[in-house]
């Protein structure tokens, strides 16, 4: 069992930067890939960003890339997610997740994930 707490998010002007955050409650090598999601209100969740723990493949929805960037800390216990160019677009909770070792799936599928965060709001007006 893994659990995991999100913090850092807030409301920004359109523009603005945030920096979210995802402790686990242990390494994060007791997962295959750690994810970041979110969900909008009356959308389906959906993936931001993932990163596979082990090595430094990194992945990003379409919608994030070159605005967003997921990263562990050195400790392995901790995983980020730098938010720049945010739009009320990006509005939204934000939830983190995390898998069991060789859980089959894409990143990006929710299903994939059996460990969720309770959530951070992120607004972004204009």
């Amino acid at each position: 069992q893994v659990q995991l707490v999100e913090s850092g998010g807030g409301s920004v002007q359109a523009g603005g930067s945030l920096r979210l955050s995802c402790a686990a409650s242990r390494s994060t090598y007791s997962s295959d890939f750690m994810g970041w999601f979110r969900q909008a209100p009356g959308k389906e969740r959906e993936g931001v960003a993932a990163t596979y723990t082990r090595g430094s493949n990194t992945y990003y929805a379409d919608s994030v890339k070159g605005r967003f960037t997921i990263s562990q800390d050195n400790a392995k216990t901790t995983v980020y997610l730098q938010m720049n160019s945010l739009k009320p677009e990006d509005t939204a909770i934000y939830y983190c997740a995390a898998d069991r070792p060789g859980k089959r799936g894409s990143w990006f599928q929710p299903q994939k994930y059996d460990y969720w965060g309770q959530g951070t709001q992120v607004t972004v007006f204009s």
